[in-house]
């Protein structure tokens, strides 16, 4: 049966990409700051925010839970918490929509209150599984009722007080070692985390940010011991939410890959634990510049210059995986045009995200031509060496926002377009509206306003006409 609600979209080969262009607020940070802020006792101010589906589901959660979250005008969101400990029963079930990130940090928010919360989602979050954030809450003392599988819908009972507990994850994973973080904020006593492999650190940064008593020691191996202390004051803040990275990566490919682009992304947030695709890039030959490198809200931001490079294949060592695990999509564009072989091993993860990325992204790239093998924890590329790939198919995008972009992005670099079967999840994270792309130049008039107008309608693509 056709989705009567699709938006189809076509992308086809682009002229060179030049000028500036600035990229929404990161969807980590911005999660995470409604949820800290609406736990702080007093009024938090923060810009910059992602205002995409799944941080707007974020807001709702937290005011159905009883924070007082209100955006002004001048595009400031200012947030009244309700403190720790201070969680209301939700009247209605919380919809999720899209957002993985939104759901598991929730649960584990809630595990900790005595209260009781239905998560709903969308067909691509409900067939997402949970119980990697099901098993440590459990240990903590919430009861947990899920559809099979772990996944959603599912109830969440909280236990106040919850019992603190040291988790050890089993694989690296942001999302849950942000919920029993959150879990912990009111436990009595200390909450652990122990991380074999380092993971993007955006909640141990904020939670200090915010007042919690929190502590990260590494052993010699690496392994990190993060420490919380239980029934936490949080301190409200003012926020500032650098531009998302893993937005930031399908422009940095654009750019590499386009003939003649010259392209500055200004203001992309470069957390070392978020920054992999970058030294990937490079390492491919990618001729990418950091400009006046600074910190902003406590997180390293800079400018990136980024000219069309002729990338070379790699062997991309699995080490860089958590730091980099949402932008493999994209990476595989630019390994089908690279020269040689690109290899991935150990992204076992990808198979358990919005889609299985994995699959997607091997059939996807084969149907416009490119030469992938897939292998069971990731995918063998052979590139054109610079080549245009053929193009001429319809890519199914599996309501996931980063394939839908990905491919959107290997249209500019085909003989023939690549149509995407629904741009609308887009919106979960690219709520652009209005042209993104700041003073587009080209010597010649008629190729200045072509240029222009791709542009423009890449941005339009952006929107994914949520209205």
């Amino acid at each position: 049966m056709t989705d009567q609600n699709a938006r189809p979209r076509s992308f086809s080969a682009s002229v060179p990409l030049k000028g500036r262009i600035a990229i929404p607020g990161d969807k980590s940070i911005s999660h995470r700051a409604l949820m800290l802020s609406a736990l702080a006792v007093g009024e938090s101010r923060v810009t910059g925010l992602l205002e995409g589906h799944d941080v707007l589901a974020t807001a709702a959660a937290m005011r159905a839970m009883g924070a007082t979250i209100e955006r002004r005008t001048d595009g400031e969101w200012r947030i009244n918490g309700v403190g720790v400990g201070g969680l209301l029963q939700p009247r209605e079930a919380l919809d999720m929509g899209n957002s993985g990130t939104s759901t598991r940090l929730l649960m584990g928010l809630i595990a900790s209150h005595p209260i009781t919360a239905t998560f709903v989602g969308d067909a691509s979050l409900s067939g997402r599984p949970m119980g990697r954030v099901i098993d440590p809450l459990a240990q903590m003392g919430a009861d947990i009722t899920s559809s099979p599988g772990g996944r959603l819908p599912l109830m969440v009972r909280g236990l106040a007080p919850a019992i603190p507990i040291s988790y050890r994850l089993p694989v690296a994973s942001a999302q849950v070692k942000s919920a029993v973080l959150l879990a912990g904020l009111n436990t009595g006593g200390v909450t652990e985390v122990i991380e074999p492999v380092p993971t993007r650190d955006h909640s141990e940064r904020m939670l200090r940010g915010f007042g919690a008593d929190l502590t990260v020691e590494a052993d010699a191996d690496g392994t990190r011991h993060i420490c919380i202390m239980g029934e936490a004051e949080l301190k409200p803040q003012t926020i500032v939410v650098p531009g998302d990275p893993s937005s930031a990566a399908f422009f940095i490919v654009a750019a590499l890959l386009v003939p003649g682009s010259d392209v500055t992304i200004t203001n992309v947030g470069l957390n070392p634990t978020r920054a992999g695709l970058i030294d990937v890039l490079r390492q491919m030959g990618g001729d990418i510049e950091l400009i006046d490198p600074r910190e902003v809200g406590g997180e390293p931001v800079a400018d990136l210059r980024v000219r069309h490079s002729a990338l070379s294949g790699i062997t991309v060592d699995p080490a860089v995986t958590p730091s980099m695990i949402d932008e493999f999509p994209i990476l595989f564009v630019a390994a089908a045009l690279a020269q040689g072989r690109t290899t991935t091993t150990g992204l076992d993860e990808l198979r358990v995200k919005e889609s299985d990325r994995l699959a997607v992204m091997s059939t996807g790239l084969r149907a416009i031509g490119a030469r992938v093998i897939e292998t069971e924890d990731g995918l063998i590329i052979e590139g054109t060496g610079g080549d245009p790939l053929p193009g001429g198919a319809t890519v199914a995008g599996h309501l996931d926002h980063r394939i839908c972009m990905s491919f959107a992005i290997a249209g500019l670099v085909t003989g023939s377009s690549v149509t995407i079967d629904d741009m609308g999840p887009v919106a979960t994270s690219f709520p652009i509206s209005r042209p993104c792309w700041e003073n587009c130049s080209h010597d010649d008039p008629p190729q200045r306003r072509r240029n222009r107008l791709r542009c423009r309608s890449v941005a339009d693509r952006r929107r994914g006409r949520a209205r």
